[in-house]
């Protein structure tokens, strides 16, 4: 069993202070993650080392656009989640109890250079619970030089995440809504720390925000332009992904209007400089400079071409594009 780090023993039960959530665990019992167990006064990382989901992906699917594009990362996820959305899209390994396979953090290592991958991405179900496999993984993949991609929903502890930070290049957060009421009802979380940790996370890597439209339930574009200007203070440089949803889990709504997608970034391009739509099939989704409107990235799906960018500016008017190029 690999020990946790992040808890506190009370009395004889074990406080884990990964999260916010803050769970008081009983012996033998998990936190609302599902992989964090209290035992023998103590907390151990029960899936540590354990994944449900490998794969070498376009860094595009992430949805990262702004790190390497066209090139492929290694993928992988375990099991668990502390949020509890309805509409999950993976809810079958983080909502239920898949099976697990072993892969030890010098194993992901050697996985990532055989398959000519540009990192590793921490992804699928929601990497933070499983924190100290991803900072070990984390550790060793940059040792060889390689990219360390966390795609999250952003809901961990301020001391846990500074510990995490150093070693990861790139994050893609989903933000859900930037209604707290959404975050209680929908996601059994709460917004605040969320939008501290965005904060946090944008002065010190590279940053993508995802925001999933579901029908029903966020496909307000009042909240939606609430989100755009709360981003927009954080930084108009964040490249921002407003994505297609489609019936999963619990949530039976039809899939998210296309129309509203593309209202959605017309609105988000007023005041953000690169808005990207994920989710609706084999679109152009290409990447302009918003000075001059040079062509920089091309896509089409997945499939991505670098047409030209000259030691991260554009090589027509010379403006810096954020990211890792």
């Amino acid at each position: 069993m690999q020990p946790a780090s992040y808890w506190v023993l009370e009395g004889e039960q074990v406080r884990c202070t990964l999260c916010p959530h803050g769970c008081l665990i009983k012996e033998n019992k998990t936190g609302r993650c599902g992989i964090r167990r209290a035992t023998q006064g103590t907390l151990v990382a029960e899936a540590y080392a354990r994944i449900s989901s490998l794969a070498l992906d376009p860094i595009e699917k992430k949805p990262l656009f702004h790190v390497k594009p066209g090139q492929s990362i290694l993928s992988l996820g375990s099991a668990g989640c502390n949020f509890r959305c309805s509409f999950c899209q993976n809810w079958n390994i983080s909502q239920k109890h898949p099976p697990l396979s072993t892969l030890t953090a010098q194993q992901v290592v050697s996985e990532a250079q055989q398959q000519g991958a540009c990192g590793v991405a921490y992804t699928y179900n929601e990497p933070l619970i499983n924190f100290e496999y991803v900072r070990d993984c984390a550790k060793l993949v940059r040792a060889k030089g390689l990219l360390n991609v966390v795609v999250t929903n952003g809901y961990i502890n301020p001391e846990p995440l500074q510990e995490l930070l150093p070693w990861i290049d790139a994050w893609n957060v989903d933000i859900k809504s930037i209604r707290e009421e959404f975050y209680q009802h929908f996601c059994g979380a709460k917004l605040a720390p969320v939008l501290r940790n965005v904060k946090i996370i944008a002065q010190h890597a590279h940053l993508e925000i995802t925001h999933l439209i579901v029908t029903a339930g966020n496909d307000d574009i009042q909240q939606i332009s609430a989100l755009v200007d709360w981003i927009a203070e954080v930084s108009s440089e964040i490249p921002v992904h407003f994505t297609r949803y489609y019936p999963q889990y619990k949530w039976e709504a039809p899939p998210t209007d296309p129309e509203l997608l593309q209202q959605a970034r017309e609105v988000a391009k007023r005041k953000l400089k690169w808005v990207y739509l994920g989710n609706l099939g084999a679109g152009d989704d290409s990447t302009y400079c918003p000075e001059c409107q040079t062509l920089l990235v091309q896509r089409h799906g997945y499939q991505t071409n670098v047409v030209h960018i000259a030691e991260g500016k554009c090589p027509q008017c010379e403006r810096e594009i954020p990211g890792i190029f």
